[in-house]
Order: C-alpha cells, then structure tokens, then sequence
C-alpha cells in the first residue's frame, strides 16, 4: 500500500550548500507546523531541516490518528534521508547540491522524539547514517536492548514537570548510549510549551541544541553547549563528552 510522507523542508536564507541535514519528528497528534520557531532557529542558523508529517500519526490523519502505526515511522525518517540525498545528488534536481551527505542529525520530540531515537541507536530501526540525535522529551521505542555501545552523540533534553513522558525515560536514554551524551533538565518545563511556546524554555532548547550540533556536525567549541544551558537559569546540564 502507497505511503506518502509529506515533508516540509526549510533551508537557509543566506550562504551556499551544502549544509548539514535535520530529520524532525513531530508528536503525536501534531504537525511540524507546531514547532515552526525552533525548525525555523535550526534554519537560521545553516541547517537543512526536513519534517515529515507521519502518515498515521499526524493530527489531521484519516479517520484520526493512530498511535500503533509509531513502529512504522523510522522508516519514514530513513527513507526522507535517502530521497533528500538522492535528490542533492542529482544534478537535474531543484535540490542539487544542497546536502552534505557526512553531517545528518535526527531531532524529534515526545512521539517523534522515540522516532528519533529508534532511527539512531535500536537495532532493527537503526540508520548508520545518522551523526547525532536531538531528543526533546523522549523515550525507547522499542524494549529489547538496554545499551547501545556504539551510537552517535546525544542530546536529550527533559522537562522536570513532564506529566506525559515520564522524566525518568530521558534517564534511561542517556545511560544506555555511549559517550558523547548530553542530558539537559529544563526545571519546571512541561512536555510541549519549551519546544513551540516563545519562552525562556524554548530560548534554551533552541541555543542548547544548534550548540551541540554545531559541535558534532561543525567546529564549534563544545564549551557553547554549556554556556547556552546555563544562559537563561533554568536549564542544568549532565554532561559526558
């Protein structure tokens, strides 16, 4: 049966490619267009950011969304990986040289986030072509493996009043992946408002998480993802480089 994963894609306004690759994975019962202002963050500052709208997951999915179909959505993300490499890659496409096919990241949050998470580290979901994993509240979604020893570097970032991912799955997360992890705790933060409300949450999330990709799909000093956890107070930082 046909599986069509639409997909909105920014890029940035200024420079030339190609530039490093942002999967976004949004919640469930959303749409990317929730979290325009920290897609639109990644942009600005020299990320191609894709976000695919889950076939099943989405808020406007026929006949409602459907939660079982979330085993199914690494695969989208792997697939808009490849489609937007091949498309770079080719010189008769519109999206021709914009990609650098060595610097991907995958980025997701609550439901997404699990996408994400599984597209990176779980075996059967894993997708060796992914450099590092931005994960915004988020859990395992599969319940085999307790550690991933080899594994691209993680950021995970936590709400400590999420009533809807339990805090304690964002530890799990950081101890079972090896070194360089990052676990950032936003004190008092919720489950959605720090990722798509303006607020000194998101103004966290937003120079925590281009610090730590800046880092590992750049050169930047790795010393800005502190500086960005510690910049507006309500942000501490696990950190295992």
């Amino acid at each position: 049966m046909p599986r069509p994963v639409t997909t909105l894609i920014r890029y940035p306004r200024s420079g030339r490619g190609p530039w490093p690759l942002i999967v976004f994975g949004h919640g469930f019962a959303s749409t990317p267009h929730i979290y325009r202002r920290l897609l639109d963050a990644w942009a600005h500052a020299g990320y191609v950011v894709a976000a695919p709208i889950f076939p099943l997951g989405n808020a406007d999915a026929l006949g409602g969304p459907n939660r079982a179909d979330l085993p199914n959505q690494p695969a989208d993300m792997s697939f808009v990986i490849t489609w937007l490499l091949s498309a770079s890659a080719s010189p008769t496409s519109p999206l021709h040289g914009l990609l650098d096919p060595t610097r991907i990241a995958v980025a997701g949050q609550s439901d997404g986030a699990m996408t994400a998470f599984a597209t990176a580290y779980e075996q059967g979901f894993r997708d060796k072509r992914v450099d590092a994993a931005v994960i915004l509240s988020g859990a395992r979604l599969g319940a085999a493996a307790t550690s991933f020893p080899h594994s691209p570097p993680l950021l995970a970032i936590q709400g400590t009043d999420d009533h809807v991912n339990a805090p304690g799955n964002a530890t799990v997360l950081y101890r079972a992946v090896a070194r360089p992890k990052f676990l950032l705790w936003l004190r008092r933060a919720g489950h959605l408002p720090p990722y798509t409300t303006p607020s000194r949450g998101l103004a966290t999330v937003e120079h925590a998480t281009i610090a730590f990709l800046d880092h590992y799909l750049g050169d930047r000093p790795l010393t800005e993802l502190r500086d960005a956890a510690d910049r507006y107070g309500d942000g501490s930082l696990a950190a295992d480089p």
